[in-house]
This record gives structure tokens, sequence and C-alpha cells, in this order.
């Protein structure tokens, strides 16, 4: 973090506000500096401060016609139901003022984040029957699993298979207990078979590369799957179904995240 104060008057900024809580915030020597235990105490409060300041100079701002502040969203790796890149651009457009911030994760991690305000929108994909809980959410999109194979995989010439096949490969996936994970698990639960995971990564490009060497095979959402390019599609009977969600605070959005709703058609009632 980055502060444009000089380092004598922040020293005595905070010389000056440990007076005042009659405590010490940091251990200081010749080599570091870090928290005491009453700063790691005051921080989350601190931070809390600075986030209603910023956001009230927003509601001013937009009170005057000027959507600013920060915009920050989440969303799964595999997002299909939006052109995320060009949303980002036609809001950026829009609103040149607004400090726009974007971090991948799996879904249970960006409704928790959401939830506790970190992020102000969050894409995800679900299984059926699975809702985001403690956020207003909206469906986006419905579909299926397919199976990845690389180009030169026996399974690359069919185009469908039971699920009981493709359970004889090894397969790329995404790490066990995320919601990426737990659709195609349910798959082979649901078949009575096990499969082998060897690898579990986070990055679908990671994914895609390991699949292409012929490592592994993967699970993947099909409308998701035309991203990676040239890698044979097997589509399976019975396949696992998944729902991609945008959600957000069930607080009033600020205003740069009531602009982006907007954008995507949806209003911040929802």
């Amino acid at each position: 973090m980055r502060s444009s104060v000089v380092q004598s008057a922040l020293s005595h900024q905070i010389a000056r506000l440990e007076r005042e809580l009659g405590a010490r915030l940091f251990d200081r020597t010749s080599r570091r500096v870090r928290l005491t235990a009453a700063g790691e105490a005051f921080l989350p409060a601190a931070r809390q401060a600075l986030d209603a300041a910023e956001r009230a100079r927003a509601e001013v701002a937009a009170a005057a016609g000027e959507i600013r502040g920060r915009l920050a969203i989440g969303a799964i790796s595999t997002v299909a139901a939006v052109d995320l890149p060009s949303v980002l651009k036609e809001f950026h457009l829009r609103h040149r003022e607004v400090r726009i911030s974007v971090r991948t994760s799996p879904s249970e991690e960006l409704t928790e984040r959401v939830r506790q305000g970190a992020l102000d929108v969050g894409f995800l994909g679900l299984p059926p029957g699975v809702r985001p809980q403690g956020v207003r959410c909206r469906e986006l999109a419905r579909g299926e699993l397919v199976v990845v194979v690389a180009p030169d995989h026996p399974l690359a010439d069919h185009e469908h298979v039971n699920v009981r096949r493709p359970a004889e490969e090894t397969f790329v996936d995404f790490p066990a207990g995320t919601a990426g994970r737990a659709h195609s698990d349910a798959a082979f639960v649901a078949a009575g078979v096990r499969r082998e995971v060897a690898f579990e990564v986070t990055a679908v490009h990671l994914m895609d590369r390991l699949i292409r060497q012929d490592l592994g095979i993967g699970m993947l959402p099909a409308a998701f799957v035309p991203e990676l390019a040239d890698l044979p599609v097997v589509r399976l009977r019975d396949a696992p179904a998944r729902i991609e969600h945008l959600i957000w605070s069930r607080h009033q959005p600020s205003p740069a995240a009531a602009a982006f709703l907007a954008v995507l058609g949806i209003g911040g009632e929802g």
C-alpha cells in the first residue's frame, strides 16, 4: 500500500492516533515495521472507515451526475454467459472515473466475498438446486458439461459417450471441494463409478495445456469450450447441468455497482 504523505508527517499522524487510542499500533525496528495486537484489532475498523469515506464521496458525486469510486468484480474462470471483457470495456467507456478490479476465484469464495462487501458483483457457476445465500442473485444461463480431450486421444472421434467411458481416463479438474469440481464429481457418483483426478488446477489455461499434452481429459461447460480452440469435444449422455448466476450485495449497491448492473440490463433492486 502506498501513501502520498511524506514520512515525517505520516509518523506524526500515527503517533497522534496511537495517543488517542491509548495503544501502540506498530512495532518498529531499524529493519521492519509490523502491526501490534492492537494494530491488528484496529485494522478492520480502519478499512471499514476508509471504505465508508470512499462510498460517501462516490454517493455525492453520483448525486451530481458523475459515477466514480471503485468497482470490484469476481468471476469464475469459465464464465460464459456474458463476454466479460466486452462488458467491462463498455462500462469503462461510459464511466472512466471508476476504478475497476477483477479477480477469479471459485464460486463459493466469490459468494462469501460479495456477502462481506469485498466484491461488488460476482459471476458464478453452480449445479441445479444450489442457490447462493446471503446475496441478491439473477440466473444468467443454463448449460451442460462436456468432455474435452487432446486431438489424438482415442475419444476424440466420439460424438457421445456414456459417463462410464471417460471414467476410465485420467482427469484434469478443479480442486476438490469447489463448485466447479462438484459438477463433474456428481456425474460419476450418480453413475456409480470412480475416476482418477491426477491434476487439480485453478487456472483454465493450465488445464487447457495439460489436456493438449494428453496428460488427462477434462470436463468443462459446453458454452465455454469454444475458448479452447481446436480441442475435440465429446458430449455426455445424461450430462451434468450447470447454471451461471450473477450475484451482488443485499445492501444498496454503490453507484458504480448499480451502473455496472445497468450495463447488464439489471436493476440493483433485483
